[in-house]
């Protein structure tokens, strides 16, 4: 079933400054509703892009973004590890983008499409 769609956008060649991250969050579920009342909660925050429950060494994964390194800091010790139910936090910052949703980025061929103008 198709919930949605989205355009892909190479960021590192416009002028667009941002901060992703990738947060690996243990928690503690809670009773009778497991891990999704806690993640429930996580989704609401707008610098949440993705979350996912996760098998192995934590229990969600969190896909972030915000403005500035700060902002993210901000986020991640003042709302994010601030949950009841959350134990800890390890933050990830993306630093390149090879591969995206199946398409590579900069892989060194030149776009030989026609540019568009209005």
């Amino acid at each position: 079933m198709l919930v949605g769609y989205q355009t892909l956008i190479n960021w590192e060649r416009t002028d667009r400054e941002f901060v992703q991250a990738v947060i690996e969050v243990n928690v503690v579920p809670q009773r009778e509703k497991g891990f999704d009342a806690i993640a429930q909660r996580i989704v609401q925050y707008d610098e949440v892009k993705s979350l996912y429950l996760m098998s192995g060494a934590y229990d969600l994964m969190v896909l972030c973004e915000a403005r500035t390194l700060k902002e993210l800091a901000s986020f991640v010790h003042s709302r994010l590890s601030t949950i009841e139910g959350v134990t800890g936090t390890s933050t990830h910052f993306m630093l390149k983008t090879y591969k995206y949703g199946g398409m590579v980025f900069d892989s060194g061929k030149s776009d030989r499409r026609q540019a568009v103008m209005p």
